[in-house]
């Protein structure tokens, strides 16, 4: 450990929020700026509303203002001032073997910490061509959407998943390019999570393509335009490509046993929906 290191620890709890989203239940979040902005996973923020407890007890309801599935990253906004923000850090200079810290909310308990050493940068075959950073440090539910951060405490990834023993942090480069670009392009409507056999779907935007096309929560993706998906990435290049705007998806409900497929209709997007 450094010198100093408890500090760092403080400072991050402090900059660590519990996102709670009702049934959905409670993910974490950065504050990445004094004026009420709020870093998390997309899969956290499935509702347009959600309810952000700070560190220090208050509780404040946020919108969302941008979100996008493919990256898992969603941005909220609070009404609130002078709030301790996070110091992003630059995810493009982490090398393996650093020091990295993990605080979250796993399993309600506030302000949880866990430590680790980078084990990877760069894409996870698995998954599909994005870049993560990989740790091992250890994480339950609830950690989704908290911060990564090195040892000077500098946030350099937004926590997301568990896939083959090691934490997958969103690079806080690509944070950065998300908050400047937002999400933009042709739409499913669905928020997605990889699984072994295909992407699970854990969310369906009320009237969209997704929605008209009758998929449904829990339905199982595993193809697209006669392709099967490896990845959320498998997916948005199949919705890409689509002639026409019509998109043929394959899935599977209930007992898995019985493909089913569905013509989607695809519509354009702004940078609000997700």
């Amino acid at each position: 450990m450094i010198a100093g290191f408890g500090e760092v620890a403080e400072s991050l709890r402090r900059s660590t929020v519990q996102v709670l989203t009702g049934h959905h239940g409670a993910g974490s979040g950065v504050i990445w700026d004094p004026a009420g902005l709020i870093i998390t996973n997309a899969h956290v923020a499935r509702d347009s509303r959600s309810r952000i407890e700070l560190w220090d007890g208050r509780t404040f309801t946020a919108t969302v203002v941008t979100r996008d599935p493919r990256r898992d990253l969603a941005a909220l906004r609070i009404e609130a001032g002078s709030l301790p923000a996070a110091i992003s850090g630059d995810s493009g200079a982490l090398r393996v073997g650093e020091l990295v810290v993990a605080i979250g909310n796993p399993f309600g308990f506030v302000g949880a910490l866990t430590t680790g050493v980078v084990h990877a940068l760069g894409p996870l075959r698995a998954i599909g061509p994005q870049s993560w950073v990989q740790a091992d440090v250890r994480l339950a539910p609830g950690n989704s959407g908290g911060p990564l951060a090195d040892a000077r405490g500098r946030v350099i990834g937004i926590n997301t998943m568990i896939a083959g023993g090691l934490a997958l942090a969103v690079p806080s480069n690509s944070v950065t390019r998300f908050l400047r670009h937002g999400a933009t392009g042709i739409g499913l409507g669905v928020v997605i999570r990889p699984v072994q056999s295909g992407m699970l779907v854990l969310q369906v935007e009320p009237g969209s393509p997704a929605a008209i096309s009758s998929l449904l929560m829990g339905d199982l993706i595993v193809g697209a335009n006669g392709r099967a998906l490896a990845s959320p990435d498998d997916l948005h290049e199949a919705i890409a490509n689509s002639q026409g705007g019509v998109l043929d998806i394959e899935f599977v409900r209930g007992d898995r046993r019985t493909r089913r497929h569905a013509a989607v209709r695809l519509q354009a997007r702004s940078a609000e929906a997700a």
